[in-house]
């Protein structure tokens, strides 16, 4: 059934709706599929839809390249693992964003992070530039799109802001949440849409935003760590099922996200995320960090995660610093963060001298 535009309800086509919407305890309902997961956490399946929100510049669209690489190998990226049937292994990509030039640069990122070449169309991914286009244009494109692809299984809609003129109007905001539960459910798919954050607090923008927050069946908050610019932590706003671990990632030489191991996210609350009091890189003097650091590595030259953080709480307390067990992961992840020390090819931790404070 493809959507009508027409506001009035027959009072024939209510009564045939009322009757469709019977439940019965006696009929057997297949649960949703689940297609997509952030560690063991189910954030995705099959009729139902999600969203990411985030400020500005804080690596939504490269969080959710990681989802998509997920889906076209059916394996693990970062901390997404997807499973999608071999009906629905097709990824349609929406960007109402950026130009033709910067959606092919996400393209490519999203074959090479699934090890696929570059100079070939992928089968299975069906992206879309729709930055000069209406809001009309954009839902009636995507519509016949979702509607017309064979095998379709996940959508992405990186930016569902230009599908409404103000985002902070209701009916504008309810016609388009009530599209995406309707192609989700007629179509059997998955919608991922990415909407930006307020300034002010970690609400998605606007009347739409809210809308998304009450509807989808995950929220994924992607932001930068408050004591590196450098690492993006992906934790749940919102979520049905599950929660997952907060993740992090940072983008490596080759432009591609890439997971930090060891990482510890501030607590989770209402409003803006709690972080932990301990700052090691304005408590700790540079100094202290050179004395402590030394005589760590002077006993070894490299070490595991466990015996780091068992000799870095011995030698940080030669320069009065006393470091619990969570004290000592945010040190490690600062010392990371600064390349005070590094992994070599062993993934063993080495001390860098010629760190720039």
């Amino acid at each position: 059934m493809n959507e009508s535009k027409t506001m009035h309800i027959s009072a024939e086509a209510a009564i045939e709706m009322w009757h469709a919407s019977r439940l019965s305890v006696t009929k057997v309902y297949e649960m949703s599929l689940e297609i997509i997961k952030a560690q063991d956490s189910v954030i995705g399946t099959l009729g139902n839809f999600s969203a990411s929100i985030g400020k500005a510049k804080s690596k939504k669209t490269f969080n959710v390249s990681a989802i998509v690489a997920a889906a076209l190998t059916n394996g693990t990226v970062l901390r997404y693992s997807a499973s999608l049937p071999e009906n629905k292994r097709r990824v349609l990509y929406i960007d109402t964003e950026q130009s033709p030039y910067h959606c092919q640069k996400v393209i490519k990122r999203i074959l090479r992070m699934c090890g696929m070449p570059t100079d070939k169309d992928h089968e299975s991914l069906e992206f879309l530039a729709l930055r000069k286009y209406s809001p009309e244009e954009r839902i009636e494109i995507t519509r016949q799109a979702i509607y017309n692809l064979p095998d379709i299984g996940l959508v992405i809609i990186d930016g569902i802001r230009d599908f409404v003129y103000d985002i902070n109007s209701p009916s504008e905001s309810t016609k388009i949440i009530t599209m995406l539960m309707q192609w989700t459910d007629e179509r059997q798919i998955h919608i991922h849409a990415i909407l930006h954050q307020n300034k002010g607090d970690e609400n998605a923008r606007g009347h739409i935003g809210t809308e998304l927050n009450n509807k989808a069946e995950t929220v994924l908050l992607v932001e930068k760590d408050s004591q590196c610019n450098d690492i993006n932590c992906v934790r749940s706003v919102h979520i049905r099922a599950m929660d997952f671990e907060p993740f992090a990632f940072r983008i490596n030489d080759e432009a591609l996200p890439e997971l930090i191991d060891d990482y510890v996210a501030g607590t989770k609350g209402g409003g803006k995320p709690k972080r932990t009091k301990f700052d090691p890189y304005t408590d700790i003097s540079e100094p202290h960090h050179r004395i402590a650091l030394e005589a760590a590595f002077s006993k070894k030259p490299s070490y595991g995660y466990k015996e780091l953080t068992e000799v870095l709480q011995e030698t940080y307390g030669l320069v009065s610093v006393q470091l619990s067990n969570n004290k000592a992961v945010a040190l490690i992840s600062m010392l990371k963060c600064k390349r005070m020390i590094v992994q070599d090819a062993t993934k063993k931790y080495i001390y860098n001298p010629d760190f720039v404070y």
